[in-house]
């Protein structure tokens, strides 16, 4: 490793948030000269703008036979996303929470995770896996399309045409505004290439894994466009746009970028029995914490939002440990093991209380 891997790691990371912009711009100007509605722009071109980072390295990834990188960049993300940027957008300013994303979303991205964990059990999300998972996010737009037209969630129509308010596409004509497109997705493909080829050489130069690398590095790199978003809806005041934007992003990571993945990879994505023992049960359960939390009110927040950025800061020190085979990770582990199910215990009796609260106002 030397002072250029450093720097196309870093030139990778501006790539994938730049393109993103780009793409997203682009994309919407040419959504609203065509007169398409702001809410489906916001449900197709936001969602997947903010998530391109992600689908452009795990493909990537899997293409060049880094398919560890790109299992960890999307499980990696996923827990980037819930706990370290849920909890520093709730510390910010405490995050507000809609009836229907407790009632839809969260339980819906628990299904997602937990069907992913079984998909690994042979150690592979194969091509048959990636397409379950791909109709999956085909259908989730579907619904939320079709749900917004006829009225029956206001919730979605109100947030994503906030969000799409904020994305003025660049000035010019038509041409101009496909090669803004065409621009951002070059630059989305080269930043890809260059974070994965970077990171795998960190990787080997620390005789770290690449699926820790991707867990970290990777996941969090590819996360600036939703800890962007989220975190300037947070100070905007704008509450409840964070948290519809961190669940959509994560059941967009699983269904699209891990099913798109495994459907291009040759052989499948693999998945080592170190993931499915400690970084799937990981993200699965700091979704399901989310239920308890949601219920609690409806918000996140601000301890709450400490508790989980704490979590995450926890569950990194553990990987770099563990990496380096150092004894504090044998020390770290039981620990977790007596803290972890306390917090998660706290978590469910003041969410309990918080849905019998509600229904008694029913």
């Amino acid at each position: 490793m030397n002072t250029w891997t450093i720097i196309a790691l870093v030139v990778g990371l501006v790539c994938l948030v730049g393109g993103a912009e780009l793409l997203v711009r682009g994309a919407a100007s040419v959504a609203i000269r065509l007169g398409v509605e702001p809410v489906i722009i916001g449900l197709t071109v936001v969602a997947f703008g903010t998530s391109a980072p992600e689908l452009a390295v795990s493909v990537g990834a899997g293409l060049g036979g880094n398919s560890d990188v790109a299992l960890g960049n999307v499980v990696g993300s996923n827990i980037v996303n819930i706990l370290l940027i849920l909890g520093a957008s709730a510390i910010v300013g405490g995050l507000a929470v809609s009836q229907r994303i407790v009632r839809i979303d969260v339980p819906l991205l628990a299904v997602v995770s937990g069907a992913v964990i079984v998909m690994s059990l042979d150690n592979r999300i194969g091509r048959i896996d990636g397409i379950v998972l791909f109709a999956g996010i085909l259908a989730y737009t579907g619904w939320l399309v079709r749900a917004s037209r006829r009225g029956e969630s206001p919730e979605v129509t109100e947030e994503y045409e906030d969000a799409i308010g904020a994305v003025e596409g660049p000035a010019g004509s038509l041409p101009v505004q496909v090669l803004f497109i065409l621009g951002g997705l070059g630059i989305l493909v080269l930043g890809s290439q260059l974070l994965v080829d970077s990171a795998t050489d960190i990787a080997v130069h620390f005789g770290v894994s690449e699926l820790v690398i991707g867990l970290t590095v990777v996941a969090i790199g590819t996360s600036l466009p939703e800890l962007a978003t989220s975190m300037m809806a947070a100070f905007r005041g704008q509450r409840d746009i964070a948290v519809g934007n961190i669940v959509g992003s994560c059941l967009f990571n699983l269904m699209c970028v891990l099913g798109a993945t495994g459907i291009v990879t040759s052989g499948g994505v693999n998945v080592t029995d170190a993931s499915l023992r400690l970084d799937l049960p990981v993200m699965l359960a700091a979704t399901i914490v989310l239920v308890p939390i949601f219920w609690n009110g409806f918000e996140i927040r601000r301890w709450e939002g400490f508790v989980l950025v704490a979590f995450y800061l926890v569950y990194v020190v553990y990987l770099i440990l563990s990496a380096n085979g150092s004894e504090a990770a044998d020390v770290m582990r039981p620990a977790a093991l007596i803290v972890a199910p306390l917090v998660l215990m706290t978590f469910a009796v003041t969410g309990y209380q918080g849905w019998r609260r509600h229904h008694a106002a029913r």
